[in-house]
């Protein structure tokens, strides 16, 4: 049995969730032991993802060079996820220590089913079957936020990933705000995100904390 917490911030681009990550780290790290992580990883697989996002990992086709394609990414994604939980999340839950992971398979199913070109039950419940033995996190934070102020916020920061487009995050948006459709057994709270940032933080911290005391590790 897992003893440590698992805890995941989910939300579009923009929304704030590396820095909510970190910040519930170092708020959670004066009481218990935490584990500050991401997705995609710094792993051998999360290291082509990253490469991928940013465009700079393209494939030879018969037209010329394109991007991954959707489902490719799903299975790439869902590779990462893997050596992620075995190489570093799992063995730290079992050491008691409590890990909070920016992004987690909730990304796949919303970024993955948008870019298919279909987001039918069917494309759905492939991508969750790639990620069938990935386990459920013991809370995940939704991070709301208006698309407009989540597109203001990319523009602001360097660089362009391949899913910057405005229309695809406004998509993603509604995606989040109803994610509970689609992970209905799960612990699922949602922050709205367009505050300030201690404001947020505040509240996150308070979901995290009440799960702590409310519920053993799944």
């Amino acid at each position: 049995m897992r003893q440590g917490h698992f805890i995941v911030l989910e939300g579009v681009d923009g929304a704030g969730t590396t820095t909510h990550s970190r910040r519930l780290c170092d708020a959670l790290g004066k009481k218990i032991a935490v584990h500050e992580t991401r997705e995609p990883t710094a792993g051998p697989v999360g290291a082509l993802l990253r490469q991928a996002l940013t465009g700079r990992l393209v494939t030879p086709g018969a037209l010329g060079v394109r991007p991954p394609a959707w489902n490719t990414l799903a299975l790439m994604f869902a590779a990462d996820r893997l050596d992620h939980l075995e190489a570093e999340i799992l063995p730290l839950l079992h050491a008691r220590i409590s890990v909070v992971c920016d992004r987690y398979y909730h990304s796949s199913i919303a970024y993955q089913s948008l870019t298919s070109g279909s987001d039918s039950a069917a494309t759905v419940q492939w991508i969750r079957e790639i990620n069938r033995h990935a386990i459920a996190p013991d809370l995940t934070i939704v991070l709301d936020i208006p698309a407009p102020v989540a597109a203001e916020r990319r523009r602001r920061r360097p660089g362009v990933e391949i899913f910057d487009d405005d229309p695809l995050q406004a998509q993603l948006c509604e995606f989040y705000r109803e994610l509970e459709r689609h992970f209905p057994d799960q612990n699922i709270v949602h922050v709205d995100s367009n505050r300030a940032v201690e404001a947020v933080s505040a509240d996150i911290l308070a979901h995290a904390e009440h799960r702590l005391r409310s519920a053993k590790p799944a």
